[in-house]
C-alpha cells in the first residue's frame, strides 16, 4: 500500500487574521518559507500552494497532487471524492492548514469559506470521512488539532456501529454494504486540544508542516536558535539558508545531514516502537514513513515551545531520546566548517557519525547475545550499506549479526533490510560477493517468502554468477547453493528463471568437488529444481545427472549420500506423461538405489523409502501385481508351513527358526510367504479390513519387527536381492525385497516409513488380489508371471494423476537449519572459556589420572589376589556379556534383550533399558564408545544389527536416546548362546578400536566386516576362509593392520587388512582342537597372542610363528575368559562353577569356587567375564543371573 493521492487544502484567507486568535507582534508569518504579506494576497496563496507541493513531491515525486486554495465545502467535496476514486484501494493524503480560519470546534468540525468569502463555513469530520474513505492519512495545521483528531475517533467508531447495524439489518434483503475501517486511518495534528500554535517570529507560521516537509532546514533554524546548544555561537539564520549542497545528494553538507537525520530518527523509532507499529509507519509507505520521521523531530521542536503533537496511532514520547544528542553533535560540526567552507578557505570534512556508529554496533557483537537488548545502531548499519565508503565493514558487520541465530535475522528484518540487500544484488564489485551471500543465506534460512521479489529483480542471476565463479571459495558457493536451492522451493516460476541459468549443469559440473557441504547442498539443489517439473527432469535427462549422481551414493559424508538419494528420488518420481525411455530411467536408478539399504547411516535409509515412495506411485499396479504373484509363488511352494490365528494374522511356526550356521546353506525361508499371506488374504477376505496407508491398525507389518520372523530377515538380505530370472528377477520384485528388508530395520524411523509405504502396496495387493478372484470364478486364467503389466489388472495411463506423499522426512529442512544457526561462532570444544571445554578437560585430567593409577597397580598385578568380592547382584536375566566404562565406575551388563548399567563402587543399579531388537535375537557384543568423553553404549545382536545409545546410564529413561542403528552383518543366522553347547552359533562379536573409530564385527558369518563409524558406511570386507563361524575377534590398534579371530573349528586366523581380501589371511594357528573362547592380542610388550578354547587350553603365541610359545591348562569345560589390556593377567571361568586368575607364565594366582556353608559363595556355571580396562577389577556374569565383581584392593 502506497500513498499515491495528495489534497493540500489551504484555508490561509491572507491578510485577514482568524477572529478567535490574537497574534503577537512581531508574529510568525512565514508560509512554506513565504511571506504571504510579501506580495499580493491571490498570488502570494498561489505561490504558497505551489511551493508546499514541491515539499511533498521531494518525498513523493509520483503522487497525484491537487490544491484547493480557500476552498468552499463543495470544492472539499469534490477533490476529495474524485481522489478516492481514482485512487481505488491505495492512499489518499489530506492536509489541512487551517491558519485563516476559527479553531476547531468541539463538535467536529472545521472551518473554510463560502464563495464570496463573506463567512466562514463549518465542514464536519463526519462527512470528510465519507468523502475521503479507506485509507487515508491526515495532516491538520492549525490550532486546537487536537480536537479533530479526537472527533474523528468518535466519528469513526459511530460510523461502524452504523454499518454493523445495517449489516443486520440487510441480511433478509441479500444487500451487503461495503465494510470500511476508519479506525486504522492516520492522523498527525499540530497540537493538543487546547493549545495555540507558536506565534515566535523567528519561526515559520506553518512550523508543524516545516518540520513534515523541510526538515534539515527547521533542525537547523531550530539549532541556532537555542542557546548553549552549539559549538560556534556566530552562526547566524542569514548562513544557514546558505549551506551548499543538495538533499538526494549525501557527498554535500546538506546531503549527508539528511542521511544522519534518516538514521536517527529510523533509530529512534526502532528503539522505541513496537516492532508491528514501526512496520506499519516506517517500512511500508513512503511518504507516511517520511512523515513519521519528520513527526519525531516536530516533536522535539513544537515541545520546546509548549505545543505537543498528536498522533494516531499513538507514538511514545521520543523528544528526549539520546540519540538526538548524536544529532545535535553532527550539525555542531557541520556549522563548525560552515564559514570556511563558504569562504573557500576550507573543504568540507565529512561527518564521523557513521563510522562511530559502525564501532559502537561492533562492541555491541562482541558481547551481544538474545538475552541482550537488540543494538540500537542496527537502523543505522542498513543505512551505511548505501554509503560505497562503508559498506564493505558495514556488510561484515550485519553479517557477523545474523550470525547470531534466527531471532538476529527477525530484528534486521523488522528494521528493513531486504530492500537495501536486494538492491545491492546490483552491485558487480567482487569483494561484496562473499558477503552478500551469507546475508542472503541467513535471510533465506529463516523467511523463504522472498522468493518472488528474487525473481522479479533477477536476483537469482547474482547467485548463479557465484556458483559458477571456481575461483570462489567452496564456502562461499555452498551458500549460493542453498540460497538458489530457496528460490526454486516449490515456487514455479525460480524453477524456470533458475533453468534459464542453467543451473541444472553448474551443479553437476561441481559434483565431485572436495567441499562436502558443497556436494550436499548441490544434490539438494537439483532435488529441488527436478521436483514437480518434466521440464527440469528433461535437462537433467540430457547432462545424464542420473549417472553423474551415482558416484555420490557412496560418498563418505552421509548427509552427502542422503542428499544424493534425495536427488535420485525427486528425479524419479515428477515425471507425469511416461514413456518407454522415461521408465528405463528410473528402473535403472531404482536398481541403483537398492545398495544403499546397507548404508550404515539411517538418515540414508530414510531417504531411500520416501525415494522409492516415487516409483511405488508411478507403478503402483505392478507392485501390487508383484507382490500377489509372489505370493500365490510362494503358496503353492511352502504352503505347509502358513498357520493363521483367529485373528487373521501371521503365526510362524519355530521350525524353520533355526535352519543352518552357515551362509553356505542358508535358504529363503516361507516366512517371506506367510508376510504376503496375511497381507493378501486379510486384505482379501474383507474389505473392511484393508488398512489404510500411515495406519497400524490392521497392518501385519510390525514397527518393531516383532512380527517378522527370522526367516523373513534371512530371506530379505542382501544376497537375496539380485536378479534370478523370472518374475523375481524384475525391477519390482527387486525393490518389493529391499522394501521388506526395510521394515525390518533396526532404526524405528525407518521401519515406520518402510512400513508406512508397503502398506500402500498391500492395500494395492488386495484390490488386485479380489479382482484375480473374480476372474477365477468367471473362468479366466493368470498371464506369465514374468510380464506383470500384462495381467489384465488395471493399468496406468500415460499421463499420471500426481498423488499426494504418504511418507516425508525432515532432511531438507535439517539441512536447512545449518545455515540458520551461527557458523562464525567457536564450537563450544574449542572455546576455551566455555563450559563444555572445561568439562571435557577436566574428563581428561581425570582419565590421565586414573591411567598413572592403575599403571602403578598393574606393575604389582603378578602378587596380587583377584578374590575380593566387591558386591553380587542378580541381573534381570543371564548375562550374556558385559563392559566397563574406562573411567566411570560403571558396569553394563546384557541379557537377552536388555542391558542394565550398575555402579559398581556402590553396588547400585542405575537403570535397566530394552534394546528394541526382535524377540527372537539375542544381544550377543557390547562395546563403549568414546569412554574417554561423553560415553556412547554399542550393542550387537545375533541378527546382525548393532545399536548406539546415548544416556545409557542415566536414572530414568526418559533422557535414553537411541543415536543410530544399522544392519551391520547381513546373512546371520540369530541363535541363542547356549553354555556349554557350542553348536548354535557365535552371533555376532566384535572389536572396537578407539583410535581410528573403526568397528569391526563378525560371528555367524563368512566374512569380517569393517565399519567406519565416521563416515557411517562399510570400509571393507574381509573373507574368513573359513568353513565355520567366528567366535572371538581382536585387532591392533597401534598399527591397524592385524586382525586375530579364533573361530568355532579350534584354529586361529589372523588377516591383514592392507592386502587384497583374497591375500588377507596371512597366518593360522591350528594347536586349538575345539571351540576358541577368547583370542587377545597385547598391546603392550612384544604383542603376544593369547587364545584358549572350550576344552581349556590356554596357549600363547608369537605372530611371527605359527607354534604357540606357551600353554597353560585352565579348566575343561570353558565358557568364558577375558585377558587384562594393561597387565600380564587372565581370567577364565568354566561351567563347573569357578574362576581361575592366571599370569602369562602359567602361575595360577587366585580362584573364585563355589562354596556350601554360610559364609561361602554361591555362584553358578560362568556365561562371561570382563577384566576393567585399567584397573585390577574383573566381572564375571553366571547362568543364575547374578553378577560378582572382584577386585585385588577392596574398599572398606
Amino acid at each position: 500500500m502506497k500513498t499515491v493521492s495528495v489534497a493540500l487544502v489551504l484555508c490561509l484567507n491572507v491578510g485577514v487574521d482568524p477572529p478567535d486568535i490574537v497574534k503577537t507582534q512581531p508574529c510568525a508569518r512565514l508560509e512554506c518559507w513565504i511571506d504571504p504579506l510579501s506580495q499580493p494576497a491571490q498570488k502570494a496563496l498561489e505561490s504558497i500552494g505551489a511551493n508546499l507541493q514541491r515539499q511533498y513531491e521531494r518525498w513523493q515525486a509520483r503522487a497525484r497532487y491537487k490544491l484547493c486554495l480557500d476552498p468552499t465545502v463543495e470544492e472539499v467535496k469534490k477533490l476529495c471524492t474524485s481522489l478516492r476514486r481514482n485512487a481505488k484501494e491505495e492512499r489518499v493524503l489530506f492536509h489541512y492548514n487551517g491558519h485563516g480560519v476559527p479553531k476547531p470546534t468541539v463538535n467536529g468540525e472545521i472551518w473554510v469559506f463560502n464563495k464570496s468569502f463573506t463567512q466562514y463555513i463549518p465542514l464536519s469530520v463526519y462527512d470528510l470521512q465519507q468523502w475521503m474513505g479507506t485509507p487515508s492519512i491526515y495532516v491538520y495545521d492549525c490550532s486546537c488539532a487536537g480536537i479533530i483528531v479526537d472527533s474523528f475517533k468518535q466519528f469513526a467508531m459511530q460510523r461502524e456501529q452504523e454499518m454493523e447495524l445495517a449489516s443486520m439489518n440487510s441480511r433478509g434483503t441479500g444487500n451487503i454494504f461495503p465494510q470500511q475501517s476508519y479506525k486504522n486511518c492516520i492522523q498527525l495534528a499540530s497540537c493538543a486540544a487546547k493549545q495555540i500554535l507558536p506565534m515566535n517570529p523567528d519561526l515559520p507560521a506553518d512550523l508543524f508542516t516545516s518540520c513534515l516537509t523541510t526538515p534539515i532546514r527547521i533542525a537547523l533554524r531550530w539549532f541556532v536558535l537555542q542557546d548553549g546548544r552549539k559549538l560556534v555561537p556566530n552562526i547566524t539564520l542569514d548562513l544557514i539558508d546558505k549551506i551548499p549542497g543538495q538533499l538526494n545528494d549525501r557527498r554535500t553538507v546538506l546531503g549527508e545531514l539528511n542521511w544522519i537525520f534518516t538514521a536517527i530518527t529510523d533509530t529512534i523509532a526502532w528503539n522505541t516502537l513496537p516492532r508491528e507499529l514501526f512496520q506499519k509507519l516506517f517500512r511500508q509507505d513512503l511518504v507516511v514513513a517520511s512523515l513519521f520521521r519528520n513527526f519525531l523531530l516536530a516533536e522535539r521542536i513544537m515541545r520546546s515551545y509548549d505545543c505537543t503533537p498528536i498522533s494516531s496511532p499513538k507514538l511514545p514520547p521520543t523528544h528526549q531520546h539520546p540519540m538526538w544528542q548524536a544529532w545535535d553533535m553532527a550539525l555542531d560540526i557541520c556549522l563548525s566548517q560552515l564559514s570556511g567552507i563558504l569562504n573557500g578557505a576550507e573543504i568540507y570534512r565529512h561527518s564521523l557519525f557513521f563510522a562511530e556508529q559502525l564501532t559502537a554496533f561492533q562492541v555491541w557483537l562482541s558481547h551481544g547475545s538474545q538475552m541482550r537488548s537488540p543494538p540500537e545502531q542496527l537502523p543505522i548499519v542498513l543505512q551505511v550499506l548505501l554509503s560505497q565508503v562503508h559498506r564493505l565493514r558495514a556488510l561484515e558487520l550485519l553479517g557477523r549479526f545474523l550470525d547470531l541465530g534466527p531471532w538476529a535475522v527477525s530484528l534486521a528484518l523488522s528494521v528493513g533490510i531486504f530492500p537495501y540487500v536486494l538492491k545491492l544484488l546490483q552491485s558487480s564489485a567482487r569483494e561484496l560477493r562473499p558477503l552478500l551471500v551469507f546475508i542472503w543465506a541467513k535471510i533465506l534460512a529463516v523467511d523463504t517468502t522472498c522468493q518472488a521479489d528474487l525473481v522479479k529483480d533477477n536476483g537469482h542471476k547474482y547467485f548463479l554468477s557465484v556458483l559458477s565463479d571456481s575461483c570462489m571459495p567452496a564456502e562461499h558457493r555452498t551458500m549460493a547453493a542453498f540460497v538458489l536451492t530457496m528460490i526454486v522451493s516449490s515456487y514455479p516460476a525460480g524453477q524456470e528463471a533458475v533453468l534459464q541459468g542453467n543451473l541444472i549443469s553448474l551443479c553437476l559440473e561441481q559434483l565431485s568437488d572436495q567441499h562436502a557441504l558443497l556436494r550436499q547442498w548441490l544434490c539438494i539443489c537439483l532435488g529441488r529444481i527436478w521436483y514437480d517439473c518434466d521440464m527440469a527432469r528433461g535437462y537433467g535427462v540430457r547432462d545424464n545427472a542420473h549417472i553423474k549422481l551415482n558416484p555420490l551414493l557412496t560418498d563418505e559424508v552421509p548427509e552427502v549420500r542422503a542428499a544424493a538419494v534425495y536427488a535420485l528420488g525427486t528425479f524419479m518420481s515428477n515425471t507425469t506423461d511416461r514413456t518407454d525411455h522415461a521408465n528405463a530411467i528410473d528402473h535403472g536408478i531404482a536398481m541403483q538405489l537398492i545398495n544403499c539399504i546397507q548404508d550404515g547411516s539411517p538418515l540414508v535409509r530414510k531417504e531411500l523409502i520416501v525415494a522409492y515412495q516415487g516409483i511405488v506411485f508411478q507403478f503402483e499396479n505392478q507392485f501390487a501385481v508383484v507382490a500377489a504373484q509372489m505370493l500365490e509363488e510362494e503358496r503353492l511352494r511352502d504352503g505347509s508351513s502358513i498357520s493363521h490365528s483367529e485373528t487373521g494374522t501371521l503365526s510362524p511356526g519355530r521350525s524353520g527358526m533355526r535352519q543352518a550356521q552357515s551362509a553356505a546353506s542358508l535358504q529363503p525361508s516361507s516366512s517371506r510367504a506367510n508376510l504376503l499371506a496375511s497381507a493378501t488374504s486379510s486384505s482379501a477376505s474383507s474389505s473392511n479390513n484393508t488398512t489404510i496407508p500411515g495406519s497400524s491398525h490392521g497392518s501385519n507389518f510390525s514397527s518393531d519387527g516383532s512380527l517378522v520372523d527370522l526367516g523373513l530377515r534371512h530371506a530379505i538380505s542382501s544376497s537375496a536381492i539380485s536378479p534370478v530370472g523370472g518374475l523375481y528377477g524384475s525391477v519390482y520384485a527387486n525393490i518389493w525385497k529391499a522394501l521388506l528388508s526395510l521394515v525390518c530395520d533396526a532404526y524405528p524411523e525407518v521401519t515406520e516409513l518402510a512400513t508406512t509405504l508397503m502398506n500402500v502396496i498391500r492395500q494395492k495387493a488386495a484390490t488386485c488380489t479380489l479382482q484375480r478372484t473374480r476372474r477365477r470364478s468367471a473362468g479366466c486364467t493368470l498371464s506369465a508371471p514374468g510380464s506383470p503389466i500384462k495381467e489384465g489388472m488395471v493399468t496406468e495411463d500415460a499421463h499420471h494423476v500426481k498423488k499426494e506423499p504418504v511418507i516425508a522426512t525432515d532432511f531438507v529442512p535439517w539441512c536447512c537449519r545449518y545455515f540458520s544457526q551461527s557458523v562464525m561462532k567457536v564450537p563450544d570444544d574449542h572455546d576455551l572459556e566455555s563450559d563444555p571445554h572445561h568439562q571435557r578437560q577436566w574428563r581428561f585430567d581425570r582419565n590421565q589420572a586414573m591411567r598413572d593409577r592403575a599403571q602403578e597397580q598393574c606393575r604389582m598385578a603378578s602378587f596380587l589376589r583377584l578374590d575380593d568380592q566387591l558386591f553380587i547382584n542378580k541381573n534381570p536375566n543371564v548375562p550374556t556379556c558385559m563392559k566397563f566404562h574406562p573411567f566411570e565406575p560403571l558396569i553394563c551388563v546384557a541379557d537377552k534383550d536388555g542391558v542394565s548399567t550398575w555402579n559398581w563402587e556402590h553396588g547400585v543399579k542405575l537403570n535397566y533399558f530394552y534394546n528394541k531388537n526382535p524377540k527372537f535375537s539375542n544381544i550377543s557384543t557390547l562395546e563403549i564408545i568414546n569412554g574417554h568423553d561423553c560415553s556412547l553404549l554399542l550393542t550387537g545382536t545375533d541378527d546382525g544389527a548393532v545399536r548406539v545409545w546415548r544416556n545409557y546410564y542415566s536414572e530414568s529413561n526418559l533422557d535414553l536416546e537411541l543415536v543410530t542403528a544399522w544392519q551391520a552383518l547381513s546373512d546371520m543366522l540369530p541363535s541363542s548362546r547356549a553354555f556349554g553347547v557350542r553348536n548354535t552359533g557365535s552371533g555376532m562379536v566384535s572389536s572396537w578400536e578407539q583410535e581410528s573409530r573403526y568397528l569391526y564385527v563378525t560371528g555367524d558369518v563368512r566374512v569380517i566386516r569393517i565399519w567406519d563409524t565416521h563416515q557411517e558406511q562399510k570400509a571393507q570386507d574381509i573373507p574368513t576362509q573359513a568353513n565355520s563361524c567366528i567366535t572371538s575377534l581382536t585387532c591392533d590398534s597401534v598399527n591397524q593392520s592385524l586382525i586375530v579371530a579364533g573361530c568355532g573349528d579350534g584354529l586361529v586366523r589372523l588377516y591383514d587388512r592392507r592386502l587384497s581380501p583374497v591375500d588377507s589371511l596371512v597366518l593360522t594357528l591350528r594347536e586349538h582342537n575345539g571351540w576358541v573362547v577368547k583370542v587377545h592380542l597385547q598391546r603392550h610388550g612384544d604383542g603376544k597372542i593369547i587364545s584358549g578354547s572350550v576344552s581349556g587350553d590356554v596357549r600363547i603365541w608369537d605372530p611371527r610363528f605359527s607354534e604357540s610359545v606357551m600353554t597353560i591348562r585352565a579348566a575343561h569345560g570353558l565358557t568364558a575368559m577375558d585377558v587384562h589390556e594393561y597387565s600380564d593377567l587372565m581370567a577364565c571361568g568354566s561351567v563347573n562353577q569357578n574362576i581361575s586368575i592366571y599370569n602369562l607364565m602359567g602361575d595360577c594366582l587366585s580362584t573364585v569356587k563355589y562354596h556350601d556353608g554360610f559364609m561361602g559363595q554361591r555362584i553358578g556355571p560362568i556365561s562371561c567375564l570382563s577384566f576393567h580396562p585399567y584397573k585390577l577389577t574383573l566381572a564375571a556374569g553366571y547362568t543364575d543371573y547374578f553378577v560378582s565383581l572382584y577386585s585385588a584392593d577392596k574398599k572398606r
